[in-house]
């Protein structure tokens, strides 16, 4: 019989949850690394290499691969015969060990959890509490799989309750293009089958925790329906062609993982939950002889990729930059930003909202005026640092608030990650403004260009605060141009075409 320590689960917990802020799956960095050296599309290998780059600098510097730092999953198998030296539930253990490792003063991560979600939604201040899955199973150890989820991937789960006789493969191919790109592809897809909804919804999050094998399997082929199924929406999905970014390319995906539980006769349960280009997971066992140690990676194991902005970029200055100037940038080009913005993002939108909604004046050191908004909240900085990884958040968040930013602020362009819908490329279009998407999953990349930062304005929305950031050669691609021509619009119909095996009416 085994005796696990209170002391043990806490510091394991906390260990692991700062290794996987900083290294990346290892198999994950090899099957991305194979997705580069294979991707024909220059937009989508230009962001793969940039996500490869962030990568082994976080590796390297022990910071984060993503400034979202995610919602902790945990998922335990307890044996029956483990005994406990203890005075707190597993799951008190588990939080307090998710406390420990968001509040570590040498890498401290990004509490983004907040209470009271239908109403105030206050930050919990040290990401807690985590979402812990048990279950009790033969034997005397206790398995723990640990896992930190984005909110962009998160917000891209999909559900559905299929009738019996409805197509998997259809639902899938369907439902993925309507996901955009927040999700920050190339990543893996969890799909859940069967069982009830919240079933299906366990299993497919669950899925994301095995590794990438997706090639392995191609190779010695089928060996049961649902291996057939994983190869086959694997191939399918990337012959979509949304691609890196979704700016169009040949991966989209790096796995397909499927988990299934016996359902109801009437019922077909279908839940996709994407993992990102920050995906973040590792398991350990606890045996009763001490915290878990997990393996440090050789910076070997990361391929040698360089990145340059090639000889077309364009340098911008941002103090001084026009709406004339902006008039000529072109869909897909390469810019590098230089000077002054602001940053912005959900909770800032709605309090600017709510003050130019009562006819009052924004105040002191919050001026829009002929700037460009980065959608970003950033994690603190450390030691030298002058802020800590900064990539940006999912741009659709912040598109019923365009109009009014544009109309109201004088705002000249907005910065984010993934595409525009409908309202918010319609308020582009209407006032001749721009929109431009840095890569997600580069975040330690993309701090590295900020030279200097402050709080301007909201102090008291913690990482949602607005900064003024001074940043030097930012790289961003001209996502929706003045005229409201998307490369998240072009670029995946082109690719889904050159590929040529999915209709592209399917989008």
């Amino acid at each position: 019989m085994t005796t696990i320590r209170q002391g043990d689960v806490i510091q394991s917990v906390a260990d692991a949850l700062q290794y996987i802020s900083y290294y990346h799956p290892l198999d994950y960095i090899k099957n991305l690394a194979d997705a580069y050296a294979r991707e024909e599309s220059p937009a989508a290998k230009d962001a793969i290499a940039q996500i490869l780059i962030n990568s082994r600098m976080c590796a390297e510097g022990h910071r984060p691969i993503c400034q979202d730092t995610g919602i902790v999953t945990v998922f335990c198998k307890i044996g029956m015969d483990v005994r406990w030296e203890a005075d707190r539930s597993l799951a008190d253990m588990i939080n307090e060990g998710v406390r420990r490792a968001y509040l570590h003063p040498d890498n401290k991560l990004r509490a983004s959890i907040v209470s009271d979600p239908a109403g105030e939604r206050i930050n919990t201040k040290d990401n807690t509490p985590a979402v812990v899955h048990m279950e009790l199973v033969p034997g005397d150890k206790l398995e723990i799989t640990v896992a930190a989820k984005g909110g962009g991937s998160e917000n891209k789960a999909k559900f559905a309750m299929l009738n019996p006789s409805d197509s998997i493969v259809d639902w899938v191919l369907a439902t993925v293009p309507t996901m955009g790109a927040g999700w920050c592809p190339p990543g893996m897809l969890g799909i859940g089958i069967g069982g009830t909804a919240e079933k299906a919804m366990v299993l497919a999050k669950e899925s994301l925790m095995d590794p990438i094998d997706i090639q392995e399997l191609i190779a010695r082929g089928a060996r049961n329906p649902l291996e057939a199924l994983r190869i086959e929406l694997y191939e399918k999905v990337n012959a979509l062609g949304i691609g890196a970014q979704g700016l169009g390319g040949l991966t989209t995906v790096l796995d397909v993982k499927i988990l299934d539980f016996p359902t109801h006769a009437a019922s077909k349960p279908i839940a996709i939950i994407p993992n990102c280009a920050a995906t973040r997971h590792a398991h350990f066992v606890l045996d009763g002889s001490g915290p878990a140690e997990l393996p440090v990676p050789k910076l070997s194991d990361w391929p040698e990729i360089t990145w340059a902005a090639g000889a077309t970029a364009r340098r911008v200055d941002l103090n001084t930059v026009t709406k004339e100037d902006i008039a000529t940038w072109r869909p897909g080009e390469t810019l590098l930003l230089n000077g002054a913005m602001l940053t912005g993002r959900d909770a800032a939108h709605k309090r600017i909202q709510e003050i130019l909604g009562r006819g009052e004046s924004l105040p002191d050191g919050i001026d829009f005026r002929g700037r460009f908004i980065y959608y970003v909240g950033p994690v603190d900085p450390v030691r030298e640092e002058v802020m800590g990884p900064a990539g940006p958040t999912t741009a659709t968040r912040m598109d019923k608030f365009t109009e009014m930013m544009l109309a109201q602020t004088g705002l000249l362009g907005m910065i984010g990650k993934a595409e525009r819908g409908p309202a918010g490329i319609e308020a582009i279009k209407k006032h001749r403004a721009v929109y431009l998407m840095a890569v997600g999953g580069a975040a330690y990349l993309v701090s590295k260009a900020i030279r200097k930062a402050r709080v301007v304005g909201f102090a008291d929305l913690g990482m949602e605060a607005i900064y003024e950031f001074e940043v030097e050669d930012m790289p961003v691609t001209v996502a929706v141009d003045v005229n409201g021509e998307s490369v998240h619009k072009t670029g995946p119909a082109h690719w889904r075409a050159r590929i040529g095996r999915i209709p592209v009416a399917v989008a």
